[in-house]
């Protein structure tokens, strides 16, 4: 049974309330929903319980299963990403723009001090930056399944 310490192996298909699967850890799963990535291997993921690997709310929820029981599991923002910040979202001059000669457009990413921040408007003044993470305010469901639990 798993339980705070332990080491699992757990197999997921993690997707938005509307059913679109975001990832998951099954290759078959990842092609028939056109996610499916050449350059990552799909396996289990391990991860200590209690050790804030992963997310809250997926952490919470593996306790108490068992070697090859299945779980569908919904978790809110609060245990997931969080809510959306307003003080992530900012204005930066368009200047910073045309002087790196980097066109901006809305709904592309840019790294902004390692952190991907996705560029949400363009105006003649500024362009808006949203530095929350994609998940953020997100309820998220998992399918999940324990592959191995090491104690």
């Amino acid at each position: 049974m798993v339980k705070n310490g332990s080491t699992v192996s757990v197999d997921y298909i993690g997707m938005f309330e509307n059913g679109t699967v975001f990832d998951t850890s099954i290759k078959s799963v990842a092609e028939e929903n056109g996610i499916y990535n050449p350059n990552r291997e799909y396996k289990p993921i391990n991860f200590t319980v209690g050790t804030g690997q992963l997310i809250e709310g997926f952490e919470k929820e593996v306790l108490g299963m068992h070697i090859g029981e299945n779980k569908r599991i919904k978790i809110p923002p609060e245990e997931a990403y969080g809510p959306v910040r307003e003080d992530l979202i900012i204005p930066i001059p368009i200047e910073s723009f045309i002087e790196a000669n980097i066109t901006p457009v809305v709904g592309s990413y840019i790294y902004v001090r390692g952190q991907p921040a996705k560029i949400v408007e363009v105006n003649n003044t500024h362009v808006v930056l949203d530095l929350n993470s994609p998940m953020a305010g997100k309820t998220l469901i998992f399918n999940i399944t324990v592959v191995d639990i090491k104690d």
